[in-house]
């Protein structure tokens, strides 16, 4: 018989086997060390663009290969402030909570309690859209995939610091506006994911933050993530938002999104994130359990509304082909891989969550700060992952971002150029006070005290705000209180033919809360 004594701790064979560990451990050392090599030169990198880019703090997470690349902080949690953050601080994720919607209702499904086609009426008697058809149609399917016919942010006048709740919202969808046919385009509608997590509810009882909260957050154990922000106040290590102005980053408060957070509410961690990331990279297995089945996962992942690339996208993004959205998750391609991907945007901070599946690699970052860091980042990690030509992307992003910026300033510099000094209005202020209804929105309060106007929101008073005027019937908005979104603005009060108000127009302008769509109509005492 044939004896094997390589392992013998005697003679020749110790000696070689010493050389065969130790060559062992200098080839494990000689491969962790480009890894580590690889990691600081994309910390250094991160570290410099949150500089260039003026950012207040930013937190980066990077997982690949089932292990932790980096999950670190740069700057700090307030602009000016000495407490630095890192892979604990909480940021708004916004947008990315859509997946966690998605998440809840593939579970729902498994579990027979609802089908991805069913009938949103089903379960929400109420729901209604533009048309009756559309209403009756719609599935909770396409609740999640931003093809049901509204405008992209259509209707988030609504919920924006307003105090209906989330089934109030919904109710007044059917008065929002249809963009394109049903099913015929794609408008990113935060309304419906709000629809879906009121299906949550009506199918399991819970509201959708406590359903997330014990099938998702708690498994994984993600335990400072948080549904509302109204936990925060008593929370350590928590980011400051910002907005930027006049070339600063001004602190602001954080906003109240409870009425909305189906579609963007939740609060998270790099640290916390990565474990939602690893979860989908290993198909919903975590510890043992199964949270959600691959073939759920698949769902989502495959594209139910497809949109073009546009030129400029595809000079910008060589190798991009397709964009699409699945379940709560955007899908493209990059490099010949899918990445599911989402970027998220809250009141003073922005998010962004990609995945590569096939290189097991999942990003995300976070940041207090309402500028575009966050798409070049990740196409610089992409990029370093996937073996592309390196690409300084943070300056490449720096000058979309300033171009951004002029276009805004260009938006306004218009209707500066159109302000008539000397004018008058038509009528004394006092008779333009009243009671202005819209079917959508609700009633507008117009207010003559002491001598001036001043707008008042019943349903949402943060958006108060006293009147000057600007020019014939047209009066600047001068809002009580700081807004993310949103600045400089007017409002003109639409006479009848018999020369007595009767309507109010509103120009806002901005690209996500979209006062025009508030047809109010002056009531009849």
């Amino acid at each position: 018989m044939m004896k094997f004594h390589f392992f013998s701790f005697s003679g020749i064979n110790l000696r070689l086997q010493l050389r065969f560990w130790g060559l062992l451990l200098l080839l494990g050392f000689c491969m962790a060390l480009p890894a580590q090599q690889s990691s600081e030169r994309l910390d250094a990198y991160f570290a410099r663009a949150q500089q260039d880019w003026d950012i207040p703090g930013m937190a980066i997470g990077i997982i690949k290969d089932g292990k932790v690349v980096l999950s670190k902080g740069y700057g700090s949690l307030r602009a000016g402030g000495s407490r630095p953050v890192d892979g604990n601080s909480l940021f708004a994720i916004a947008s990315n909570t859509k997946a966690f919607i998605a998440a809840a209702i593939g579970i729902l499904v498994e579990e027979g309690k609802l089908s991805w086609d069913d009938p949103v009426r089903k379960y929400l008697p109420y729901f209604q859209l533009y048309d009756e058809y559309a209403s009756a149609h719609c599935s909770v399917r396409d609740l999640l995939c931003h093809r049901v016919g509204l405008g992209t942010f259509s209707g988030d006048v609504l919920w924006y610091k307003s105090t209906y709740t989330a089934e109030e919202v919904v109710k007044r969808a059917r008065y929002v506006p249809q963009a394109f046919e049903f099913r015929a385009g794609y408008g990113y509608s935060n309304l419906m994911f709000i629809a879906a997590g009121e299906v949550i509810q009506a199918v399991s009882g819970q509201p959708w933050h406590a359903f997330i909260q014990d099938r998702i957050l708690d498994p994984l154990g993600m335990q400072r993530t948080q549904t509302s922000v109204v936990p925060l106040s008593g929370m350590e290590n928590v980011a400051q938002p910002h907005k930027p102005t006049d070339g600063r980053n001004v602190p602001i408060p954080y906003t109240n999104w409870d009425n909305m957070g189906a579609a963007g509410g939740i609060i998270s961690s790099t640290n916390d994130m990565l474990k939602w990331i690893q979860l989908q990279l290993q198909q919903g297995q975590w510890a043992g359990r199964q949270l959600f089945q691959p073939e759920t996962q698949t769902e989502w992942w495959t594209p139910h509304n497809n949109h073009k690339v546009s030129e400029s996208s595809r000079q910008r993004y060589p190798g991009h082909h397709f964009n699409g959205y699945g379940l709560g998750w955007a899908l493209m391609d990059y490099g010949g891989r899918l990445v599911a991907n989402h970027g998220g945007g809250y009141d003073g901070m922005y998010s962004k969550v990609a995945i590569v599946p096939e290189e097991q690699l999942g990003i995300v970052i976070l940041t207090n700060s309402m500028k575009g860091i966050s798409n070049p980042l990740m196409y610089y990690i992409l990029d370093h992952y996937l073996g592309h030509t390196p690409k300084d992307w943070s300056q490449i992003g720096l000058k979309w971002q300033a171009e951004k910026e002029e276009r805004k300033k260009e938006r306004l510099q218009n209707r500066l150029n159109y302000h008539k000094m000397g004018t008058q209005p038509d009528l004394p202020l006092q008779e333009f006070a009243g009671t202005y209804r819209c079917q959508m929105y609700g009633d507008i309060e117009v207010r003559y005290e002491q001598e001036q106007l001043s707008l008042h929101f019943p349903e949402a008073p943060a958006l108060d705000a006293r009147l000057s005027h600007w020019h014939f019937n047209t009066f600047q908005i001068n809002w009580r209180q700081p807004h993310a979104w949103f600045g400089f603005g007017t409002l003109q009060f639409v006479l009848d033919n018999n020369g007595r108000p009767h309507s109010l127009r509103f120009d806002v302008p901005n690209d996500d809360i979209f006062f025009e769509e508030i047809q109010a109509i002056k009531t009849v005492p």
